[in-house]
């Protein structure tokens, strides 16, 4: 690590106040993952399954990003891994340096992005190095989290709902200098309060996939879950969907989780989702997204909520996986339903029974991220101790590659957190005592690693 890099890293260590972070030199580079625009064909002819990710990503030195206007540097102490990392190491479903390509065209500022190789990472726990001319809410040294909803908010959609804004982003996936990074740069609008009571690598699996769940099922945009409504949550001890079964219990719903183990069935009922099933024990057809979808298969689905609910069809579902789960999906829901889907990790292209849908009044919600308002929402209840992190392991940033693989093959429990500056594992707390009384389900997902 270069010897300024290091003088940061020892003076956030040391909890250096603002005043000596903000006079700290910055190095001329730093480290970053990336990939390659190059090397965008390096799988043509390969199936999306035996993609590897640890062969496209790349642990470069380069420039520090600039910084411009409402622009904030930060001094990434961990990150960590999300699909959208996984989708851009394999270059689907385009490369993202097609992104950075068609920005470049709108102003000098998205120029800076256009770059031959792309910074990854859409999540960060950070502290505030540098702020750029009209910042006024953050200063050097303030703790942070990082989402990631890059957004400019000069068109008027946006001002109602920022992720209708025609021009959003999310950041490190379709914009450059994301957090799988030394030194990242991001919009003073992305900024939130690390929590106090969770280390750097813990606090920085949250951010993303926490404010997606809370869109989809809380917030006015999303299934609007009231008390005692049946949710499907899809992938329960996964990423999105423990953060899922969290909110529904502590917003009063009746959470029926769906994993792919008995191991995972026992995580989810540790997590508090009483009602769970194993998709293993199930007909397997309508969790195979290269088979014609068997509506029997479907009912035997049904017939298992149904079997852990008093009988009742689920209010909402839940939806991620995408095209091998979603003609489930629309049929399961009861009628007047809402299947509410923010991803289609196993296919982009649906098939459903649409009569299912119109005949039973059913309603699909599509949902995207997070608008900064519903994501301080998401953070203020983690830094409340109310939810919790869901990282099942951590990496160093140099194995960023493998950490990729993991979520790509599905071998990973709830989220993979990436340790970027911070030296070791377990450091960043500041709050001991909140930590102490929410240990158990902090570490609930937690192992060597």
């Amino acid at each position: 690590m270069a010897g300024e890099m290091q003088e940061i890293v020892d003076a956030i260590g040391s909890d250096a106040p603002g005043e000596e972070i903000a006079n700290l030199t910055l190095p001329e580079s730093m480290r970053a993952v990336t990939v390659h625009k190059d090397e965008v064909d390096m799988f043509e002819g390969v199936d999306s399954p035996d993609k590897d990710p640890r062969k496209s990503l790349h642990l470069d030195e380069v420039p520090i990003p600039p910084l411009g206007p409402n622009e904030v540097l930060i001094a990434n102490m961990a990150s960590s891994i999300n699909f959208n990392s996984v989708w851009t190491s394999i270059f689907e479903p385009l490369p993202t340096f097609t992104f950075l390509e068609r920005n470049a065209k709108k102003s000098e500022a998205w120029a800076r992005h256009d770059l031959p190789y792309h910074i990854i990472g859409s999540d960060s726990a950070a502290v505030v190095l540098e702020v750029g001319p009209g910042v006024t809410r953050w200063k050097p040294g303030d703790r942070v989290l990082v989402h990631c909803n890059y957004v400019d908010l000069e068109g008027p959609e946006g001002h109602d709902d920022s992720m209708i804004d025609a021009g959003q982003m999310i950041w490190g996936f379709e914009t450059n200098f994301g957090g799988l990074a030394d030194i990242s740069m991001v919009k003073a609008n992305q900024l939130m309060p690390k929590p106090a009571h969770l280390t750097w690598e813990e606090a920085a699996t949250s951010p993303l996939v926490a404010s997606t769940a809370y869109r989809m099922l809380v917030g006015a945009n999303g299934a609007r879950m009231k008390q005692g409504d049946v949710v499907l949550v899809w992938g329960a001890t996964g990423g999105l969907g423990a953060f899922a079964v969290q909110f529904v219990l502590n917003g009063g719903g009746i959470p029926v989780g769906v994993v792919s183990s008995d191991k995972r069935v026992g995580l989810a009922k540790a997590l508090g989702c009483e009602r769970v099933i194993n998709r293993r024990d199930l007909p397997p057809v309508w969790d195979d997204a290269e088979t014609v979808q068997d509506p029997k298969a479907w009912g035997a689905l049904g017939k298992a909520v149904r079997g852990l609910t008093g009988g009742e069809d689920p209010d909402i579902v839940y939806e991620h996986p995408g095209r091998s789960t979603f003609g489930a999906s629309v049929f399961v829901a009861k009628r007047g339903g809402t299947i509410v889907t923010c991803a289609s990790t196993t296919g982009y292209m649906h098939e459903y029974d649409n009569r299912h849908l119109w005949m039973r009044l059913k309603r699909i919600i599509g949902s995207h991220f997070a608008n900064y308002k519903e994501a301080w929402e998401a953070n203020r209840l983690t830094c409340l101790g109310m939810i919790h992190p869901i990282m099942s392991r951590s990496f160093a940033l140099a194995d960023t590659g493998e950490a990729a693989y993991q979520v790509h093959k599905n071998l990973h429990e709830g989220k993979i957190g990436i340790r970027v500056l911070t030296p070791e594992p377990g450091l960043g707390v500041t709050d001991a005592a909140l930590r102490e009384q929410h240990l158990d389900e902090i570490t609930l997902f937690q192992r060597e690693g």
